[in-house]
């Protein structure tokens, strides 16, 4: 039942319209991308507290929507990275890509505000399918990598449901709430989400196919999937202690990942992993201060990271090149997308009056709270590589640098105001972040723009930055390849797969053998009784076969009447 007349799931909206897309006219398609994202986003402010729908199934209670501040902020920013990312990719061809980008934008809406595990786990689902086709639809190239991408996330799929089914046995409940990893379902709940996470050891799905997606696939891939993830965690696992360690492994494995890439798009997605890492921390830290840091950072990084990658997919689709090593120089020629790409770059280095800064600093002020020393000491480290991979190494190799020889114009209107739009929204929230701290789940008591705070990051990232500049010789890139961990995972499966294929081999050839050699002796045996000379096949004299007849006949009279 709706316990309220204005109720309307919001990433229904978005799926719908998704589903609508290949169905319409090309102009049709291009408002509807724009129309159904602003649509939802208002549907979204429309959700109260509580549970707004109901619904009965068995002994159990169904809650697909169920609202309060933490669901609405993910919300909100999953409507706003619908509505401009579909802005930016009004010129893509590719209608299953488009279709595919707003069923997965509407399950990942849908998933934060499930208020129980089986609507959750549903729209889990949806969007594993939906980021999937994602990856395919940008042809032949993308099939092994989304093959990949789809088995990762298939795995964590039945991680995540034998978990939900071992908490059901449990406690005879499907609510989604608060939940400590003291059981063994819950551990495997845990594990789910932190594959979508992007969490060791499985990280390398992230960096192996993200970049695979077409120009604005890659987009709508970085704001989704480890953005629900984030979510679930702060819903379900606040202060578990184990995700502090979690996070920091990520931390710093995607910035020693990052730093060695050549493919800009691949240094993005080893950024992605960073950043998620620092949520991820800050979750674990589980105080107030950490958790309004990680949901807000959660907030901030879909939004400067969706910058950083139309800024790059807006050189990819104007040059057709990705590498490091074969761009420089562009900033000549597409002024607006560096503009926009070294004002996305600012903010995830939280450079003060960024959106990064007041959001970001949380995180570190809850570590410093709570008395983690190390913690702290280890955020403030990472976020001086943050600076180094993508503050500056991004915007440097592919904008200035030495001069390419390439002079490509800017993008299309629509994908330049896309950027602009985020530019704005980095630089106004990291100006007034009280806005932000209004959505934010927890009363906010925190100050960022103190001289201590803003000296001492001016400092970590000024020196970032000239350890840069003094070790270029050592950071620019050359056409290698980067090993990462699925190395083992995917060259074992490989050896297992042809052992396999031999093994299954001999044993089908041993059983075709014996098979072979079996009816071989049956029809021998067959020809020896019923062949020509054969005791049932040669020709009888008269008077036998009437002896035998007759000896038959009697026998079965004495069985009659016995």
């Amino acid at each position: 039942m709706m316990s309220s007349v204005g109720a309307f799931p919001p990433g229904l909206v978005l799926i719908i319209a998704g589903l609508l897309l290949p169905w319409l006219a090309r102009p049709l398609r291009q408002a509807l991308l724009l129309v159904a994202s602003a649509l939802c986003l208002y549907l979204v402010w429309q959700v109260g507290d509580g549970a707004q729908i109901t619904l009965h199934y068995l002994d159990y209670e169904i809650v697909p929507l169920k609202g309060d501040a933490l669901s609405r902020l993910f919300a909100t920013v999953f409507a706003i990275m619908a509505l401009v990312g579909g802005l930016f990719a009004l010129n893509q061809l590719s209608v299953l890509e488009m279709s595919a980008a707003f069923v997965y934008a509407g399950s990942a809406v849908s998933a934060v505000f499930a208020g129980d595990l089986i609507t959750l786990f549903v729209f889990w689902e949806i969007m594993a399918i939906g980021s999937t086709l994602i990856v395919w639809s940008a042809g032949p190239r993308a099939y092994g990598a989304g093959l990949r991408y789809a088995a990762i996330h298939f795995l964590g799929g039945v991680i995540l449901m034998a978990g939900i089914a071992g908490e059901i046995a449990n406690t005879g409940s499907i609510a989604f709430t608060q939940m400590s990893a003291d059981t063994v379902p819950r551990m495997l709940i845990l594990i789910g989400f932190l594959i979508n996470a992007g969490a060791p050891p499985l990280a390398a799905w992230l960096p192996d196919a993200y970049p695979e997606a077409s120009w604005s696939g890659m987009v709508f891939l970085s704001a989704f999937t480890t953005k629900t993830a984030v979510y679930v965690l702060l819903r379900g696992f606040a202060g578990t202690e184990i995700l502090i360690y979690i996070g920091l492994y990520m931390v710093f494995y995607g910035i020693i990942y990052a730093i060695l890439e050549n493919d800009m798009r691949r240094i993005l997605a080893y950024s992605i992993v960073n950043q998620v890492g620092f949520m991820v921390t800050g979750i674990g830290i589980g105080s107030q201060m950490a958790l309004n840091g990680a949901a807000a950072h959660a907030f901030v990084h879909i939004i400067y990271k969706a910058l950083l990658l139309m800024s790059a997919g807006s050189v990819l689709y104007m040059t057709g090149k990705r590498k490091c090593t074969d761009l420089g120089g562009l900033f000549r020629t597409m002024p607006v997308t560096g503009v926009c790409g070294i004002i996305g770059a600012l903010s995830i280095s939280a450079f003060p009056l960024t959106s990064g800064f007041p959001a970001k600093s949380m995180i570190s002020q809850g570590a410093a709270d709570g008395h983690l020393v190390i913690v702290w000491y280890l955020l403030a480290a990472a976020s001086a590589g943050v600076f180094l991979h993508a503050g500056i190494k991004f915007p440097w190799f592919v904008f200035f640098q030495k001069d390419s020889g390439l002079r490509p114009s800017e993008p299309p209107w629509n994908m330049r105001l896309a950027m602009i739009i985020f530019s704005v929204m980095c630089l106004g929230l990291g100006v007034a972040p009280g806005v932000l701290y209004n959505l934010l789940p927890f009363p906010v008591n925190y100050v960022p723009y103190t001289g201590a705070h803003v000296v001492f990051q001016l400092q970590l990232l000024l020196f970032s930055g000239l350890a840069f500049f003094l070790m270029l010789g050592w950071l620019k890139r050359s056409l290698t390849i980067t090993l990462d961990f699925d190395w083992f995972y995917r060259r074992f499966g490989w050896m297992l797969a042809e052992e396999f294929q031999m093994r299954s081999g001999d044993v089908w050839n041993g059983m075709a053998n014996r098979a072979a050699n079996t009816v071989t002796r049956f029809v021998r045996q067959l020809y020896r009784h019923h062949g020509p000379e054969g005791i049932l096949g040669r020709q009888w004299p008269t008077g036998n076969m009437a002896f035998w007849t007759t000896l038959l006949l009697g026998a079965s009279l004495i069985v009659y009447y016995l």
